[in-house]
């Protein structure tokens, strides 16, 4: 039986009307004079868990505006749901499945039933199995077919496959294990592949085949061309199993594509692949970073799950977050989130919270089918914080549309170069302080003034160069991005994505307007060569094919 029993409609909910009503007294509600007449303001919107410390106080709030969407939460049975999720009950309805990635981060001793087994001693085997691989390979006990040590890793897989891997490969840097480099292809594109093969060694590199169905179109054609470079390049056959691995629930196709089953490690149901870099998916990053580290990043996602269930709502930091995306996007009108990371290690970071915020919260139905009552998921962009300083950090300021941004920035940074870092630092804050107080007409025209601009001059400047302000952000600050807060950072989005939607009523696991294309790109697929008459495509389809026939040689 799904975990939901009739899904709210929020919208109804006696809090909802409130925070409706409470939006209609907030219309004129400045952060300029809420500072002004409130010292003590940073200190009574801001807080730290988990070794991260996050400023909230640029948000359009106040007090009651917390009580209320804190009420709202209460109302919405977020308590329950929150229990529900790291229990293990079936939240993902429409499949009827657990959504347990935080059991991945739960450590020995801990029990967790799934259908009245306890999956723990799994996770641990795998982690042990895990603990094996990297082990020999760091200490050149494995070696490729001509007994050279591995020097590079390939994973092949796409979405939450490579994604979050990726991040955090590169967010860990620092802490990479020298000797082992760490590389992601995922696009069926074949300039991809080529670029990448031509910078490796067959003899030392080691692929890692990471697709829940082994079937998936884009990873298991990258690994069937990987197989044969590998050929190509004078591997062979009989020594396959030193160079290719798996990360799969179906033992038995990777077994058939050359793999030996010892090489081969469990996918499990119950983990979402957005979700998956904490299970033996994120292979490439304990590669990467070695298992000690791997399990310090386990072990801060930990904390930040244990934060979610015991902090009371209003000092906790994922429902913070997650409330005030709802505040935004239901009450102000809000589309988008900015995700703007002030680190280079960072720089992936949106790619990860895009796939992970919009495949989970890209919904329109309810747990049970009703059309959903409000606006859910939004939109997330943005990227690494002074290059959009230079590019679109202007829509933001000056522009139309409403749209909130987190800040991220660590206090240390790992390669101190003069007075960059401080510059970076400064750069962040400026930013958020600019979008908070704007300049005001009357700024505008003093500040031409003082240039000695011609008062018909100043005036015809002056519009250009006010700017609203008012504009909401947090800042999360980390004092040094490790293995333990990233960890934190990670889980915080992910519990700040299923909190919105048991705000919402919706499913944050499953994803078939994914699975849609995947089905579509199978018929198109056969139309471009022929397999299945063109004419069975629409209009637009049909016409697309027939110019890629006309034109396309090979």
């Amino acid at each position: 039986m799904p975990y939901y029993q009739t899904p709210h409609d929020i919208t109804l909910l006696p809090a909802w009307q409130q925070l409706a009503e409470h939006r209609q007294t907030m219309r004129d509600f400045s952060l300029r004079q809420a500072f002004a007449e409130d010292p003590k303001r940073f200190a009574s919107f801001s807080m730290d868990s988990c070794g991260l410390f996050l400023d909230y106080s640029k948000n359009l709030v106040n007090e009651q505006t917390i009580a209320l969407l804190m009420r709202l939460a209460r109302e919405a049975g977020l308590q329950p749901s929150i229990e529900a999720l790291l229990d293990g009950k079936p939240v993902n309805a429409s499949e009827g499945r657990p959504a347990l990635h935080t059991a991945l981060r739960r450590p020995v001793g801990e029990q967790v039933l799934v259908n009245g087994q306890d999956v723990m001693p799994e996770v641990h085997r795998v982690l042990g199995q895990m603990t094996d691989l990297v082990g020999r390979i760091h200490s050149s006990l494995w070696r490729g077919y001509s007994e050279k040590s591995i020097t590079d890793v390939v994973n092949i897989g796409i979405g939450g496959s490579y994604l979050g891997p990726e991040l955090v490969s590169e967010a860990l840097l620092p802490f990479r294990q020298r000797g082992v480099r760490c590389h992601y292809l995922a696009n069926i594109d074949g300039s991809e592949f080529r670029e990448l093969t031509a910078r490796l060694n067959a003899e030392t590199t080691l692929f890692i085949v990471s697709s829940k169905s082994f079937s998936t179109l884009e990873t298991l054609k990258n690994a069937l061309a990987a197989r044969e470079w590998y050929l190509a390049s004078g591997g062979c056959e009989g020594k396959l199993y030193r160079h290719f691995i798996a990360v799969t629930s179906n033992r038995q196709a990777a077994i058939d594509f050359g793999i030996r089953e010892e090489n081969i490690f469990p996918m499990w149901d119950w983990v979402g692949g957005r979700y998956s870099l904490w299970s033996a998916i994120g292979l490439p990053t304990a590669l990467a970073i070695g298992m000690a580290n791997f399990k310090e990043l386990l072990t801060g996602a930990y904390s930040m799950d244990r934060h979610l269930r015991d902090a009371p709502f209003e000092r906790n930091m994922p429902v913070l977050l997650a409330m005030l995306g709802v505040w935004y996007q239901n009450f102000w009108g809000a589309r988008s989130h900015a995700f703007l990371p002030y680190d280079h290690y960072l720089r992936n970071f949106v790619k990860h919270l895009q796939q992970l915020d919009m495949e989970s919260n890209g919904k329109s139905v309810l747990q049970d089918g009703r059309p959903a009552p409000c606006d859910t998921g939004a939109v997330v962009w943005g990227g690494v914080g002074c290059n959009g300083q230079h590019a679109y950090h202007q829509l933001l300021h000056q522009g139309t549309q409403f749209i909130p941004a987190d800040f991220i920035v660590p206090v240390v940074s790992y390669n101190p170069l003069g007075d960059h870092h401080q510059w970076l630092y400064a750069n962040c804050l400026s930013q958020s302080q600019a979008l908070m107080l704007g300049k005001t007409r009357a700024e505008a025209e003093a500040e031409l003034r003082a240039k000695g601009l011609a008062e018909a001059e100043v005036q015809r400047l002056a519009p250009h160069k006010v700017i609203p302000g008012n504009r909401p952000s947090n800042t999360l600050v980390i004092e040094h991005i490790d293995p333990r807060r990233l960890g934190a950072l990670v889980a915080l989005y992910e519990h700040k994505v299923f909190v919105q939607s048991a705000i919402w009523g919706i499913n944050a696991f499953d994803q078939w307007g994914v699975e849609l294309g995947k089905e579509l790109g199978r018929n198109v697929y056969d139309s471009l060569t022929g397999q299945r008459p063109a004419s069975d495509e629409d209009g637009s389809t049909r016409g697309l094919i027939d110019f890629f026939r006309s034109r396309h040689r090979g």
